[in-house]
């Protein structure tokens, strides 16, 4: 069975990645799981300096999943490139380093900080932090936004870019299509959906921020619709993402239209999620006799 499949030139052995902020950068996943199993690993958002988050409360379980209110702590770029990749670098997989910021600048900093990294495949842009020069509102919730830090990130970027959608809008195809005619070389969706969960015995929020990110299963339909109409709607390559928890929902996703798939709110539950979904790819292969991955890829659409 070939499981191989190339987005914007880069090949991956296998279609299974992970979700950004779910599997650390590697390392704290390094006992469980054989990195070497997998497509890639996509590092936790990754700023031009420390970020300390979000307040605690930062996690509260829901029915079907979970809520986060991190606030994308990080130890910024001079750690990853110290510490975390060097670390990943030692395994036969891709590095996909995920990027965010606060303005243009702060991502442009970063971008340029890792383009003489040859180890580093591909940047996905999480534009889904807030725009703090435009009173907040995060960068993927604007088509104008989108369109213009995805202009300047392929200006300065020497690795293909993978533009990381939010679904928090009312129509994800004119995101996907700003982002394609912006430059973009890949995108990836969803990021998690905005929620809201409240201690009727405390009478308080669960968390501090009030909201938080929803992840896990139940999200899963909303993203595979949105995959299936973001394929139709752009030529690029689409990394799909949402509640995956099996190879069976992988394959639903590639179906709709991904190219590839990553596993995210899941990896929490089962810390070896990820080769289990590689294992059942194959299996799945195996019993309908298809020879290559890529037949599947888009086949209900």
């Amino acid at each position: 069975m070939n499981t191989q499949i190339t987005i914007a030139g880069v090949t991956f052995k296998n279609p299974v990645m992970t979700a950004s902020g779910t599997f650390g950068s590697g390392m704290e996943y390094s006992e469980f799981v054989d990195l070497n199993q997998l497509g890639a690993v996509v590092t936790k958002g990754v700023a031009n300096v420390p970020w300390p988050g979000n307040p605690t409360p930062r996690v509260a379980e829901v029915y079907g999943g979970m809520l986060n209110a991190i606030g994308l702590q990080n130890p910024g770029i001079d750690m990853l490139m110290e510490r975390d990749i060097p670390f990943l670098k030692q395994y036969d997989t891709n590095i996909i380093v995920n990027v965010c910021g606060k303005t243009v600048e702060d991502y442009v900093e970063v971008v340029e900080r890792l383009g003489d990294e040859q180890s580093v495949a591909m940047l996905e842009i999480n534009v889904s932090c807030p725009n703090v020069k435009e009173g907040a509102i995060a960068f993927g919730q604007k088509a104008e936004a989108l369109f213009q830090i995805t202009q300047e990130v392929k200006k300065h970027a020497r690795q293909p870019v993978i533009m990381k959608l939010s679904p928090n809008v009312t129509d994800i195809t004119e995101m996907a299509r700003a982002a394609e005619a912006a430059g973009a070389d890949a995108l990836s969706l969803i990021n998690t959906l905005t929620g809201m969960k409240i201690d009727i015995h405390r009478r308080t929020f669960a968390l501090a921020n009030k909201t938080g990110g929803m992840s896990g299963p139940a999200i899963k339909p909303v993203a595979v619709r949105m995959v299936y109409q973001t394929a139709k709607a752009v030529k690029i390559p689409i990394i799909g993402m949402g509640g995956i928890g099996s190879a069976e929902d992988a394959v639903e996703f590639i179906l709709a239209g991904a190219s590839a798939v990553s596993i995210g709110a899941m990896n929490f539950v089962n810390p070896y999620v990820t080769t289990e979904v590689v294992r059942g790819i194959e299996d799945y292969m195996k019993e309908y006799h298809v020879e290559n991955l890529t037949e599947l890829i888009g086949a209900v659409i």
